[in-house]
């Protein structure tokens, strides 16, 4: 097959296959391939005619393109559920119960923790109380965001009502120090349950309820990894949210 973006490039900027192989220190026999026959070069050699050329060297010869390597599995990732309803209300509260610097939870609503944990808020204060910091981000009812979802799980209202109890259940943790509670209306991606540097990644599908969608569970292993990725798109959020007077 003939290198036809080679030969454009050559035929536009005056060059034979002399004179592109004097500059590139191979015989012209060799340029004629290139061209031809649609031979790929030695690296080194290829960067040489692209230079000359003015042209990408990817553009010339696609087949030099070097894929990034891909990992099989991340080292962050502890474990992967097909859906969250596949968890055990005990994978969140033994998380939160873990945590000692800060738990971060972002959701629209998310009752099933304090409908399966009814002392969820007590857990809470109590790390609270023991110098964690707790910041807690649940949906706004009146949001378009929230509303929308609704429609796209084909949840009507129900989302919106959802969310309404989430802020009901949360609501007397606004006045406990170390305690902050807000809503959001963004759009939400993936629920979020962290604490230090592990982290439960509720996805969301289109059209699929969130304990339909799949869950991971990360765990911090270098700086700028998957879980930093959560936690500041967390932050990113927190930015936007309005805080729920005690």
């Amino acid at each position: 097959m003939q290198n036809e973006r080679l030969r454009a490039v050559m035929a536009s900027g005056g060059w034979t296959h002399a004179s592109l192989a004097s500059v590139t220190g191979v015989d012209p026999k060799s340029v004629e391939r290139w061209v031809n026959l649609g031979r790929t070069p030695r690296r080194a050699t290829a960067l040489k005619a692209a230079e000359r050329l003015g042209e990408d060297i990817h553009a010339l010869w696609p087949a030099l393109r070097q894929a990034r390597a891909a990992r099989a599995v991340s080292p962050e990732l502890v474990a992967l559920y097909d859906q969250r309803a596949d968890l055990p209300v005990s994978v969140f509260v033994d998380l939160l119960t873990a945590g000692r610097e800060r738990i971060d939870i972002l959701v629209y609503a998310a009752v099933f923790l304090h409908e399966a944990y009814p002392r969820l808020n007590d857990l809470l204060r109590e790390r609270a109380a023991d110098g964690c910091a707790v910041r807690i981000a649940v949906g706004d009812a009146d949001s378009e965001n929230v509303q929308q979802r609704g429609q796209e799980e084909k949840f009507g209202h129900g989302i919106e009502s959802r969310c309404r109890l989430a802020l009901l259940h949360y609501r007397s943790l606004a006045s406990v120090p170390g305690i902050e509670l807000r809503t959001h209306g963004t759009t939400l991606y993936n629920s979020l349950f962290r604490a230090d540097d592990q982290v439960l990644v509720n996805a969301h599908v289109w059209g699929v309820n969130a304990y339909g969608a799949p869950v991971w569970h990360l765990r911090r292993h270098d700086s700028g990894g998957m879980f930093d990725t959560y936690a500041d798109s967390f932050n990113a959020v927190w930015e936007t949210a309005l805080l729920v007077e005690a």
